[in-house]
């Protein structure tokens, strides 16, 4: 239910899960294997998220839940799907969203988990579950709509357009479905053109200092801006800058 494909240090993730890519065990269990791996993999520098078919995710597969009634399955399932998230956010590379349709409920979490976030025309993003018994994603939706915006969701089971968000500046751009991955695959092709020390260290300024006080973030920045000034890659894009060439980054 989960495709990897790597070229040219940009990896495709891909949820292949028919017909609107509904998060089973296995496509959750799949989804944080994926990016775990590329958090390793050194032929790796960008990774963009995006669905088969004409969905991004529609959420929760509600025809397949698992069985939850013996002791302890509640706590497992929900501890595996927070994972899935948390593989995105706390992956050591940047992560692109493609949404190149509906993403409801978990796929608007999974979304959120990314760094960028590029939409298709097609697209629209809610929290149906008030519909089905369900409770939504509010916080991972928090991270990136506003407080009316996500209580609208929550509450009623409204669906804003890409265009929408857009507009609010809450996604990069909106796009024709046929323009979307060639407009993701330049801009993480540009991502993986730089050096990827620089890359991993801002992503994981980004992450860290998103809960921290101001002074205390750019504490943080500031220390990893150190520690990327020691890394030959630095070096690299100095000397490169000074003899006006394109720098060639070994990521070390």
């Amino acid at each position: 239910m989960i495709k990897l494909d790597i070229a040219d240090y940009v990896a495709v993730v891909t949820m292949d899960n028919p017909p609107v890519n509904a998060q089973s065990m296995d496509m959750i269990h799949g989804l944080a294997d994926a990016f775990d791996e590329i958090s390793d993999r050194d032929d790796v520098r960008v990774a963009v998220l995006t669905g088969a078919g004409k969905c991004f995710s529609a959420g929760a597969d509600l025809k397949n839940r698992p069985d939850v009634s013996a002791p302890g399955a509640t706590w497992k399932r929900n501890r595996a799907v927070r994972e899935s998230s948390y593989a995105i956010i706390e992956c050591n590379k940047p992560v692109i969203a493609a949404v190149n349709g509906p993403a409801l409920g978990g796929g608007l979490g999974l979304a959120a988990s990314c760094d960028i976030i590029v939409a298709s025309e097609t697209a629209f993003f809610g929290l149906p579950e008030v519909d089905v018994g369900l409770m939504g994603g509010g916080k991972h939706a928090s991270r990136i709509l506003p407080h009316s915006m996500v209580r609208r969701m929550m509450l009623t089971g409204w669906r804003a357009p890409a265009a929408e968000l857009y507009r609010r500046g809450v996604i990069e751009a909106c796009l024709p479905a046929e323009e979307l991955m060639p407009w993701v695959m330049d801009m993480a092709r540009t991502i993986a053109s730089k050096s990827p020390m620089a890359t991993r260290l801002a992503k994981d300024s980004m992450r860290t200092i998103e809960n921290m006080t101001l002074r205390d973030g750019y504490r943080y920045e500031q220390n990893n801006t150190n520690a990327l000034s020691k890394t030959e890659d630095s070096k690299e894009a100095i000397a490169a800058f000074k003899e006006k060439r394109v720098p060639v980054f070994q990521g070390r």
